[in-house]
């Protein structure tokens, strides 16, 4: 019987609704691999409400749980470690050690890093010293880095003009040293409205995914962890880059068509599971030529 890939999930965790871990980590399980789910905030909901209690989890604990974990034997077995919201810059240090501690017992481990940097306009909360982390550390020690546009943009201090443009710009980032940059949400000057367009670039060529983008009245939060989350699964499960970007982007549109149907907020992950597993629509990523 094939192993089943273990992963290390360091990211945020919200009680009530669906964000960070609380995203990314049944979904993960649903396709297939055991999660180990490491909480770097946890609030009582996603900090879109505008109101939120809970709090940061001590940089200190991050290593010192990884080291429990060191302790009883486990940690070789670790194929990969994802990270995405901090609540500081010294969480983030403490997550690359840890990187560094994963890689040392299973050197064919990978690390994900789904740089969230603050937007407020979407009422994203994130302390500047975790964007200066992302930029001049994590994006270094990273063997996938998945921006959405934004983020894309302050990773190369400027605003993307068209798709070529966001393909430079991620070939930009690709210099800095991971093996794939996936651009989890398109967003320039021409793009089609009615279109949600994703990026994935490698050192072997880009790809260039369309799917319709879905009308909400509010946009549901924790997609880009969930996209993240599935790309890296499909990863560790055998895919190539390629296959697991394109059913990353099919299971998440059958996650958001669940929820638009249910007419809510927050994802609607446990009605959709099956759909997560087997979606039912695929989308081709066109290859780029460059």
């Amino acid at each position: 019987m094939k192993r089943t890939p273990h992963l290390l999930a360091i990211q945020s965790h919200v009680v009530f609704g669906h964000a960070g871990n609380g995203a990314a980590v049944f979904p993960m399980q649903r396709v297939g691999v055991n999660v180990w789910p490491l909480n770097t905030v946890q609030f009582s909901n996603h900090t879109q409400y505008g109101q939120w209690a809970g709090e940061v989890l001590a940089p200190a604990q991050i290593p010192a749980l990884v080291e429990g974990i060191a302790t009883i034997g486990e940690l070789g077995n670790c194929d990969a470690v994802l990270s995405g919201y901090l609540g500081s810059a010294a969480q983030g240090r403490a997550i690359l050690e840890v990187v560094r501690q994963v890689k040392a017992a299973n050197p064919h481990a990978l690390y994900l890093c789904d740089p969230v940097m603050g937007h407020p306009e979407k009422g994203c909360s994130v302390p500047s010293e975790v964007s200066d982390f992302l930029l001049n550390e994590a994006a270094a020690v990273a063997d996938l880095v998945c921006p959405n546009q934004l983020e894309l943009n302050t990773f190369c201090g400027r605003a993307a003009q068209s798709l070529d443009d966001c393909v430079a710009m991620a070939r930009l980032l690709l210099a800095r040293g991971p093996k794939a940059v996936l651009v989890k949400h398109l967003a320039y000057p021409g793009k089609a409205a009615e279109d949600f367009e994703m990026l994935l670039v490698t050192a072997e060529g880009g790809w260039h995914l369309r799917r319709p983008l879905l009308a909400f009245p509010r946009q549901p939060v924790g997609v880009g962890d969930l996209t993240s989350g599935l790309f890296l699964a499909r990863l560790l499960l055998g895919d190539s880059k390629v296959a697991a970007f394109e059913f990353a982007a099919a299971a998440v549109h059958e996650v958001l068509l669940e929820t638009q149907a249910c007419a809510s907020y927050e994802l609607e992950l446990v009605r959709a599971q099956d759909r997560i597993v087997h979606p039912r629509l695929r989308f081709e990523a066109q290859r780029l030529g460059f």
